[in-house]
């Protein structure tokens, strides 16, 4: 090989390199995203068990009757 096909070659890995860190990085990103988004629901879920028990005691505020829709 002359010095110009290995400098192109070398050229040639390392935007390859280059490519390969950005797509490292838009994966990292995105599973970072998805672990929050795991968390944020595993939350909202406990949320929702420990506050089920209370929020059945508690009266409705509203009945069917009050619900009605009045049509002009």
């Amino acid at each position: 090989m002359s010095v110009a096909n290995d400098r192109k070659h070398i050229v040639s890995i390392l935007e390859e390199m280059e490519d390969i860190r950005r797509n490292v990085q838009e994966i990292t990103r995105k599973l970072d995203l998805l672990l929050e988004m795991q968390d944020l629901y595993g939350m909202m879920r406990l949320s929702e068990r420990s506050l089920s028990a209370f929020l059945n005691e508690e009266p409705d505020l509203y009945s069917v009757a009050d619900c009605r829709v009045v049509y002009r």
